[in-house]
Order: structure tokens, then C-alpha cells, then sequence
């Protein structure tokens, strides 16, 4: 396995333990700096994500709030980077707008009187972009009903689970490469995940068996697993794609059926 592709499989298990452990672990953040109150934008400045750095950190050393940083990048919660990714240090058009006063913005002085602002129309509804083209033929990793979807910025839906019996057979979505076949992740039992290109990977979790090992190349269809209930509350598999290390929703790749 290249060290390219070890780095890039280490920042996804992160990110999957991270998601694992969203709803059940509360996260205590200790620090010698505050993060500022008052964000001082960098036009045109922007830092790449290193091995080890948290948005907290990276935002706190560049006299930015980290719900800014979050914001200017688009980056929901749980505020997930991964190594090789540009964050811009200043909003650029197209950006959510930052839920902090950044320096040189504050809003004018009133004289001490409230002053109510009366919004004149509905504030218009988030969109959800359009899904990113993918060259991978992606095909049904199992049979079964689909108990639970994708949802954008859930960190415990990060994809699909589909409902079967315990021995079903788990397939590889698409032609690729085993980075990763353990057990390592509390959540996720025993878990398959190929990488498919330098983009794309899919992840396959709650399997009873995992039959191939890392550094494995797996075609389109063959089985990779057997359905089971390791880490789950039902025999399901769980079932991610992933661009660049982040979730999207398989059904919207996966051939209708």
C-alpha cells in the first residue's frame, strides 16, 4: 500500500470513528489559547490541512473563530478535515456567512435603544447541491430493504443501512483495492472498506464475516463479506460512499431498483 493511500485510509478511519462516536461521547477540548471572539480575515490567505491538525486548532493560530472557519469552508458538523485539504482563511462568495462579528464589521451603535428588525420575507431554504459526477460503476453491495437513509451533516447517518439475514453475502460496489478489513472501529463491527480510485471508496460495516484482506483487489460484484449483526442491534449492512474522504448518499449512485 502507497503512503499516500495508508495517510488517506488513517484520515477516513478518523473520520468514521468520529461519526461512530457522535451521539455517545462528549468531547472535551483542552487549550492554552482561547479561540478569538472578534475573526480577522485573510483575503486570498488559505492553509493546507496537515497530519494531525483539528479545524479548532488551525482557526485559534490564525486569529479565527472556528465557527467561522467552519462556515467559510462549508464544513458541517462534526467539523471533519482531512490531510491534503485547503481551508480558505477568509469567506469567499458562495460561503454561509459567518455566525461571528468578524473585525471591521460590527454593527452600528444604537444609542442603547433596542432596535427590532422585521424581516420582509421568509429567509430563503438551503439547497442541497447536486451530486458530484462519478466516473466508478457503482452496482448493490446486497439485497435488502433500505431500514435507514443518508442525511447530510448526521454524523450517524452517514449512509445506508440495508436490512437482510445473518450469512447474506456482502459484495464490492465496485472494481478496486481492500485499505482497510478489521474490527477496529467501535460502531462499525466488522468492516470492509475498498478504495476504487484516488477519489472514491465505499465502506461496508456490521458484516459477520469479512472474507478478503487488506491489499486485496476485488472486481465489481464479488463477495467481499457476509451480512451479519457485529456492532448493530438487527443483521444489516452499512453501507458509505465516500468522495475525498467525505460521506454522500449512496442512493444517489447506486442504480435504481
Amino acid at each position: 500500500m502507497s503512503k499516500r493511500t495508508r495517510v488517506w485510509t488513517m484520515a477516513l478511519l478518523a473520520m468514521l470513528a468520529l461519526a461512530a462516536a457522535a451521539c455517545s461521547t462528549k468531547v472535551v477540548r483542552t487549550s492554552s489559547s482561547a479561540p478569538p471572539r472578534v475573526s480577522t480575515p485573510k483575503p486570498g490567505a488559505s492553509v493546507v490541512v496537515k497530519r494531525g491538525d483539528t479545524l479548532y486548532r488551525l482557526a485559534v493560530n490564525n486569529g479565527i473563530s472556528p465557527m467561522d472557519l467552519a462556515l467559510w469552508n462549508g464544513i458541517s458538523p462534526p467539523y471533519t478535515i482531512y490531510p491534503g485539504q485547503r481551508l480558505w482563511l477568509y469567506p469567499r462568495q458562495g460561503t454561509a456567512r459567518a455566525s461571528t462579528t468578524t473585525a471591521g464589521t460590527r454593527p452600528p451603535a444604537t444609542g442603547g435603544q433596542r432596535t427590532t428588525v422585521r424581516p420582509t420575507q421568509a429567509p430563503p431554504q438551503p439547497t442541497t447541491p447536486p451530486p458530484v459526477t462519478s466516473n466508478v460503476a457503482w452496482r448493490w453491495p446486497t439485497e435488502g430493504q433500505v431500514a435507514s437513509r443518508f442525511a447530510a451533516g448526521d454524523p450517524t447517518r452517514q449512509g445506508i443501512d440495508i436490512v437482510g439475514r445473518s450469512g447474506q453475502p456482502v459484495r464490492a460496489a465496485a472494481d478496486g483495492v481492500v485499505v482497510y478489513s478489521g474490527s477496529g472501529l467501535v460502531g462499525y463491527g466488522e468492516l470492509v472498506i475498498v478504495k476504487h480510485d484516488e477519489q472514491w471508496l465505499s465502506a461496508y460495516g456490521h458484516n459477520r464475516t469479512r472474507l478478503v484482506n487488506e491489499g486485496a483487489r476485488v472486481k465489481a460484484g464479488q463477495q467481499i463479506a457476509e451480512m451479519g449483526s457485529t456492532g448493530a442491534a438487527r443483521d444489516m449492512l452499512h453501507f458509505e460512499i465516500r468522495y475525498n474522504g467525505k460521506p454522500v448518499d449512496p442512493l444517489q449512485y447506486l442504480p435504481r431498483r
